[in-house]
Protein backbone atom coordinates (compact mmCIF):
# COMPACT_ATOMS: atom_id res chain seq x y z
CA UNK A 1 0.00 0.00 0.00
CA UNK A 2 1.55 3.55 -0.72
CA UNK A 3 1.20 5.99 1.98
CA UNK A 4 -0.30 8.34 -0.09
CA UNK A 5 -3.10 6.15 0.02
CA UNK A 6 -3.63 6.42 4.05
CA UNK A 7 -2.35 10.07 3.57
CA UNK A 8 -1.18 12.00 6.67
CA UNK A 9 -3.73 11.23 9.56
CA UNK A 10 -4.72 8.04 8.32
CA UNK A 11 -1.07 7.22 8.88
CA UNK A 12 -1.04 8.30 11.77
CA UNK A 13 -4.16 6.33 12.80
CA UNK A 14 -2.68 3.36 11.49
CA UNK A 15 0.83 3.73 13.18
CA UNK A 16 -0.72 4.39 16.43
CA UNK A 17 -3.78 2.13 16.44
CA UNK A 18 -4.33 0.60 20.17
CA UNK A 19 -1.06 2.07 21.73
CA UNK A 20 -0.31 1.78 25.10
CA UNK A 21 0.32 4.03 27.92
CA UNK A 22 2.10 2.70 30.76
CA UNK A 23 2.92 5.89 32.77
CA UNK A 24 0.05 6.97 35.09
CA UNK A 25 1.24 10.56 34.14
CA UNK A 26 0.45 9.76 30.55
CA UNK A 27 -3.65 11.70 30.51
CA UNK A 28 -3.45 11.88 27.28
CA UNK A 29 -1.26 10.67 23.85
CA UNK A 30 -1.45 10.60 20.07
CA UNK A 31 -5.10 12.19 18.73
CA UNK A 32 -4.69 15.91 19.51
CA UNK A 33 -3.05 19.29 19.18
CA UNK A 34 -0.79 18.29 22.37
CA UNK A 35 -0.31 15.37 24.20
CA UNK A 36 -1.25 15.75 27.72
CA UNK A 37 1.36 14.43 31.08
CA UNK A 38 -0.33 14.84 34.62
CA UNK A 39 1.95 17.10 36.99
CA UNK A 40 1.10 17.47 40.56
CA UNK A 41 -0.10 21.59 40.39
CA UNK A 42 -0.68 21.53 36.68
CA UNK A 43 -0.48 19.53 33.52
CA UNK A 44 2.33 19.14 30.65
CA UNK A 45 1.13 19.83 27.21
CA UNK A 46 3.80 18.50 24.92
CA UNK A 47 3.90 18.93 20.98
CA UNK A 48 5.96 19.09 17.76
CA UNK A 49 6.01 19.89 14.61
CA UNK A 50 8.48 19.02 11.42
CA UNK A 51 9.33 21.60 8.60
CA UNK A 52 11.17 20.38 5.66
CA UNK A 53 12.47 22.96 2.89
CA UNK A 54 10.87 22.30 -0.78
CA UNK A 55 7.73 20.29 1.49
CA UNK A 56 6.39 23.41 4.20
CA UNK A 57 8.70 26.36 2.58
CA UNK A 58 10.28 27.83 -0.19
CA UNK A 59 13.69 29.97 0.90
CA UNK A 60 12.72 31.78 -2.59
CA UNK A 61 10.63 33.97 -1.13
CA UNK A 62 10.76 32.55 2.65
CA UNK A 63 13.44 34.88 4.75
CA UNK A 64 14.79 33.21 7.27
CA UNK A 65 13.93 35.52 9.68
CA UNK A 66 10.53 34.75 9.22
CA UNK A 67 10.87 31.23 8.86
CA UNK A 68 12.33 31.29 12.19
CA UNK A 69 9.12 32.97 13.85
CA UNK A 70 6.70 31.02 12.12
CA UNK A 71 8.08 27.76 12.85
CA UNK A 72 8.48 28.73 17.00
CA UNK A 73 4.26 29.96 16.48
CA UNK A 74 2.96 27.01 14.85
CA UNK A 75 3.41 24.92 17.74
CA UNK A 76 2.94 27.85 20.29
CA UNK A 77 -0.44 27.88 18.66
CA UNK A 78 -1.26 23.94 19.31
CA UNK A 79 -0.86 24.67 23.02
CA UNK A 80 -3.45 27.39 22.66
CA UNK A 81 -5.65 25.00 20.78
CA UNK A 82 -5.65 23.13 24.47
CA UNK A 83 -6.44 26.61 26.29
CA UNK A 84 -3.24 26.02 27.75
CA UNK A 85 0.24 28.59 27.89
CA UNK A 86 3.76 27.59 25.62
CA UNK A 87 6.78 27.66 28.31
CA UNK A 88 9.33 26.03 26.65
CA UNK A 89 10.95 25.27 23.41
CA UNK A 90 13.50 23.02 22.33
CA UNK A 91 14.55 23.41 18.73
CA UNK A 92 16.56 20.81 16.10
CA UNK A 93 17.76 21.82 12.67
CA UNK A 94 19.33 19.74 9.83
CA UNK A 95 21.59 21.45 7.60
CA UNK A 96 22.89 21.48 4.41
CA UNK A 97 26.23 23.33 3.71
CA UNK A 98 24.85 25.62 1.38
CA UNK A 99 24.11 27.39 4.43
CA UNK A 100 26.17 29.11 6.41
CA UNK A 101 26.55 30.69 10.09
CA UNK A 102 25.06 34.03 9.56
CA UNK A 103 22.01 31.57 7.80
CA UNK A 104 21.33 30.16 11.09
CA UNK A 105 21.68 33.12 13.30
CA UNK A 106 19.22 34.39 11.18
CA UNK A 107 17.03 31.80 11.56
CA UNK A 108 17.40 32.00 15.30
CA UNK A 109 16.41 35.60 15.12
CA UNK A 110 12.72 35.10 14.02
CA UNK A 111 12.85 31.89 16.89
CA UNK A 112 13.66 34.03 19.70
CA UNK A 113 11.72 37.34 18.61
CA UNK A 114 9.01 34.88 18.88
CA UNK A 115 9.75 33.18 22.34
CA UNK A 116 10.66 37.15 23.41
CA UNK A 117 6.91 38.21 22.43
CA UNK A 118 5.22 35.10 23.79
CA UNK A 119 7.25 34.51 27.00
CA UNK A 120 8.83 31.27 25.76
CA UNK A 121 12.21 29.87 26.95
CA UNK A 122 14.68 28.18 24.06
CA UNK A 123 15.87 25.23 26.69
CA UNK A 124 17.65 22.88 24.05
CA UNK A 125 17.67 20.86 20.81
CA UNK A 126 20.02 19.24 18.67
CA UNK A 127 21.68 19.91 15.25
CA UNK A 128 23.16 18.03 12.39
CA UNK A 129 23.67 17.64 8.85
CA UNK A 130 21.19 17.32 5.79
CA UNK A 131 21.69 15.88 2.48
CA UNK A 132 19.47 18.24 0.91
CA UNK A 133 17.66 21.29 2.25
CA UNK A 134 17.16 22.99 5.64
CA UNK A 135 14.94 20.68 8.37
CA UNK A 136 13.43 22.55 11.35
CA UNK A 137 11.85 20.29 14.38
CA UNK A 138 10.49 22.10 17.30
CA UNK A 139 8.86 20.66 20.56
CA UNK A 140 6.83 23.14 22.81
CA UNK A 141 5.84 22.77 26.33
CA UNK A 142 2.94 23.94 27.90
CA UNK A 143 0.77 24.46 31.21
CA UNK A 144 -2.27 24.07 32.23
CA UNK A 145 -5.10 23.47 34.33
CA UNK A 146 -6.07 20.10 34.38
CA UNK A 147 -9.92 21.16 34.34
CA UNK A 148 -9.61 23.76 31.84
CA UNK A 149 -7.73 21.88 29.49
CA UNK A 150 -9.70 21.56 25.78
CA UNK A 151 -9.30 18.86 23.36
CA UNK A 152 -11.34 17.74 20.23
CA UNK A 153 -13.54 15.56 21.73
CA UNK A 154 -15.59 17.78 23.90
CA UNK A 155 -18.52 19.09 21.87
CA UNK A 156 -22.11 18.46 22.56
CA UNK A 157 -25.28 18.31 19.68
CA UNK A 158 -26.40 21.66 19.71
CA UNK A 159 -23.19 23.87 21.30
CA UNK A 160 -22.26 26.84 19.02
CA UNK A 161 -19.36 26.16 16.69
CA UNK A 162 -16.96 29.86 16.75
CA UNK A 163 -13.85 30.69 14.99
CA UNK A 164 -11.37 33.88 15.07
CA UNK A 165 -10.30 36.39 13.39
CA UNK A 166 -10.44 35.58 9.42
CA UNK A 167 -9.82 32.34 7.27
CA UNK A 168 -8.59 32.17 3.53
CA UNK A 169 -5.78 34.93 3.92
CA UNK A 170 -2.73 32.49 4.24
CA UNK A 171 -3.43 30.94 1.67
CA UNK A 172 -3.98 33.61 -0.48
CA UNK A 173 -0.60 34.93 0.53
CA UNK A 174 0.96 31.79 -0.75
CA UNK A 175 -0.76 31.99 -3.68
CA UNK A 176 0.26 35.84 -4.32
CA UNK A 177 4.16 34.91 -3.35
CA UNK A 178 3.85 31.44 -5.79
CA UNK A 179 2.98 33.88 -8.73
CA UNK A 180 5.66 36.55 -8.24
CA UNK A 181 8.07 33.44 -7.75
CA UNK A 182 7.17 32.27 -11.59
CA UNK A 183 6.93 36.00 -12.92
CA UNK A 184 10.39 36.62 -11.51
CA UNK A 185 11.91 33.99 -13.39
CA UNK A 186 15.12 34.89 -15.46
CA UNK A 187 14.89 38.16 -14.35
CA UNK A 188 17.82 39.87 -12.65
CA UNK A 189 16.29 42.88 -10.83
CA UNK A 190 12.81 41.84 -10.81
CA UNK A 191 10.68 43.71 -7.95
CA UNK A 192 7.28 41.56 -6.94
CA UNK A 193 4.11 43.67 -7.01
CA UNK A 194 2.60 42.93 -3.49
CA UNK A 195 0.41 46.68 -3.60
CA UNK A 196 -2.77 46.65 -1.28
CA UNK A 197 -2.04 42.88 -0.38
CA UNK A 198 0.39 43.33 2.19
CA UNK A 199 -1.55 41.90 4.69
CA UNK A 200 -2.27 38.69 2.68
CA UNK A 201 2.06 38.15 2.54
CA UNK A 202 2.23 38.59 6.44
CA UNK A 203 -0.60 36.31 7.07
CA UNK A 204 1.72 33.60 5.46
CA UNK A 205 5.00 35.02 6.06
CA UNK A 206 4.15 35.52 10.22
CA UNK A 207 1.37 34.30 11.44
CA UNK A 208 0.27 34.88 15.08
CA UNK A 209 -1.18 32.68 17.90
CA UNK A 210 -4.20 33.58 19.45
CA UNK A 211 -3.00 34.20 22.76
CA UNK A 212 -5.66 36.87 23.22
CA UNK A 213 -8.72 35.25 22.56
CA UNK A 214 -7.34 32.29 25.33
CA UNK A 215 -7.12 34.88 27.39
CA UNK A 216 -10.52 36.73 26.29
CA UNK A 217 -12.38 33.69 26.53
CA UNK A 218 -10.81 32.85 30.31
CA UNK A 219 -12.12 36.74 31.02
CA UNK A 220 -15.60 35.93 30.18
CA UNK A 221 -15.18 32.41 32.36
CA UNK A 222 -15.80 30.59 29.00
CA UNK A 223 -14.25 27.02 28.96
CA UNK A 224 -15.14 25.69 25.19
CA UNK A 225 -16.14 22.14 24.85
CA UNK A 226 -13.78 21.52 22.13
CA UNK A 227 -10.87 23.05 20.58
CA UNK A 228 -8.21 22.98 17.62
CA UNK A 229 -6.52 25.55 15.74
CA UNK A 230 -7.19 26.00 12.04
CA UNK A 231 -3.43 24.63 10.73
CA UNK A 232 -4.56 22.38 7.67
CA UNK A 233 -7.91 24.43 6.65
CA UNK A 234 -11.67 24.95 8.44
CA UNK A 235 -13.20 21.81 6.56
CA UNK A 236 -10.36 19.59 8.19
CA UNK A 237 -10.67 20.89 11.62
CA UNK A 238 -14.34 20.54 12.12
CA UNK A 239 -14.25 17.54 10.64
CA UNK A 240 -11.78 16.32 13.10
CA UNK A 241 -14.27 17.68 15.58
CA UNK A 242 -16.97 16.19 14.90
CA UNK A 243 -15.71 12.30 14.12
CA UNK A 244 -14.14 12.77 17.79
CA UNK A 245 -16.41 14.45 19.61
CA UNK A 246 -19.33 11.86 17.83
CA UNK A 247 -21.70 15.23 16.69
CA UNK A 248 -22.68 16.33 13.07
CA UNK A 249 -22.50 20.19 12.34
CA UNK A 250 -24.25 22.74 10.47
CA UNK A 251 -21.72 25.42 9.50
CA UNK A 252 -23.59 28.69 7.54
CA UNK A 253 -21.28 30.12 4.02
CA UNK A 254 -22.51 33.79 4.62
CA UNK A 255 -20.89 33.61 8.50
CA UNK A 256 -17.69 32.56 7.17
CA UNK A 257 -15.07 35.62 7.77
CA UNK A 258 -13.43 36.61 5.19
CA UNK A 259 -10.68 39.64 5.03
CA UNK A 260 -11.28 41.95 1.82
CA UNK A 261 -7.59 41.42 0.25
CA UNK A 262 -8.53 37.53 0.49
CA UNK A 263 -12.09 38.30 -1.78
CA UNK A 264 -10.01 40.56 -4.16
CA UNK A 265 -6.89 38.06 -4.91
CA UNK A 266 -9.48 35.38 -4.94
CA UNK A 267 -10.92 37.15 -8.19
CA UNK A 268 -7.90 38.17 -9.65
CA UNK A 269 -6.67 34.28 -9.92
CA UNK A 270 -10.02 33.23 -10.29
CA UNK A 271 -10.23 30.91 -7.69
CA UNK A 272 -13.76 30.08 -5.59
CA UNK A 273 -13.21 32.03 -2.21
CA UNK A 274 -15.44 29.99 -0.12
CA UNK A 275 -12.88 27.16 -1.22
CA UNK A 276 -9.94 28.69 0.02
CA UNK A 277 -11.95 29.97 3.38
CA UNK A 278 -12.44 26.15 4.13
CA UNK A 279 -9.53 24.41 2.84
CA UNK A 280 -6.50 26.71 2.32
CA UNK A 281 -5.20 26.50 5.99
CA UNK A 282 -2.26 27.94 7.83
CA UNK A 283 -4.17 30.58 9.43
CA UNK A 284 -3.69 29.28 12.57
CA UNK A 285 -6.94 30.77 13.85
CA UNK A 286 -9.35 28.79 16.70
CA UNK A 287 -11.58 26.84 16.09
CA UNK A 288 -13.78 25.73 18.97
CA UNK A 289 -17.52 25.40 19.86
CA UNK A 290 -19.16 26.40 23.10
CA UNK A 291 -22.63 25.54 24.98
CA UNK A 292 -25.56 27.23 23.78
CA UNK A 293 -25.94 29.10 27.02
CA UNK A 294 -22.60 30.80 26.31
CA UNK A 295 -23.60 32.61 22.98
CA UNK A 296 -24.00 36.18 24.97
CA UNK A 297 -20.63 35.81 26.09
CA UNK A 298 -19.35 35.05 22.80
CA UNK A 299 -20.99 38.28 21.12
CA UNK A 300 -18.69 40.43 23.56
CA UNK A 301 -15.22 39.07 22.31
CA UNK A 302 -13.56 40.53 19.86
CA UNK A 303 -12.72 39.10 16.34
CA UNK A 304 -14.43 35.95 17.48
CA UNK A 305 -17.81 34.86 14.70
CA UNK A 306 -20.36 32.35 15.74
CA UNK A 307 -20.34 30.22 12.52
CA UNK A 308 -22.77 27.21 12.35
CA UNK A 309 -23.89 24.59 15.16
CA UNK A 310 -23.17 21.37 16.21
CA UNK A 311 -25.78 18.52 15.20
CA UNK A 312 -26.48 14.98 16.34
CA UNK A 313 -23.83 12.56 14.43
CA UNK A 314 -26.63 11.26 12.52
CA UNK A 315 -27.16 14.24 10.57
CA UNK A 316 -23.52 14.40 8.96
CA UNK A 317 -21.23 17.55 8.73
CA UNK A 318 -22.68 20.24 6.02
CA UNK A 319 -21.83 23.54 5.10
CA UNK A 320 -25.51 25.79 4.60
CA UNK A 321 -25.09 28.00 1.25
CA UNK A 322 -26.25 31.56 0.78
CA UNK A 323 -29.11 30.14 -1.29
CA UNK A 324 -29.71 27.78 1.84
CA UNK A 325 -28.32 24.27 0.21
CA UNK A 326 -27.22 21.45 2.09
CA UNK A 327 -23.39 20.71 0.92
CA UNK A 328 -21.40 17.89 2.47
CA UNK A 329 -18.47 19.27 4.65
CA UNK A 330 -14.98 17.28 3.22
CA UNK A 331 -11.07 17.47 4.01
CA UNK A 332 -9.66 19.58 1.48
CA UNK A 333 -6.80 20.65 3.08
CA UNK A 334 -3.27 20.28 2.51
CA UNK A 335 -2.11 16.52 2.65
CA UNK A 336 1.31 16.35 3.29
CA UNK A 337 1.90 12.73 1.89
CA UNK A 338 -0.39 13.32 -0.98
CA UNK A 339 1.16 11.84 -4.13
CA UNK A 340 2.50 14.12 -6.16
CA UNK A 341 1.78 13.61 -9.97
Amino acid sequence: MEISELGEFGLIDRLTANLPTVNPSTVKGVGDDCAILRNKDTDILVTTDLLLEGVHFDLTYVPLKHLGYKAAVVNFSDVYAMNGHPKQITVSLGISQRFTVEHIEELFSGIRLACKIYGVDLVGGDTTSSRQGLVISITCIGEAEADKIVTRSGAKPTDLICVSGDLGSAYMGLQLLEREKVASAGKKDFQPDFGGKEYLVERQLKPEARRDVIEALAKEGIVPTAMMDVSDGLSSELLHICKDSNVGCRVYEDRIPIDYQTAVMAEELNLNLVTAALNGGEDYELLFTVPLTDHEKIEKIPGVKLIGHCTAPDLGCALITRGDNEIPLRAQGWNPLLKQE
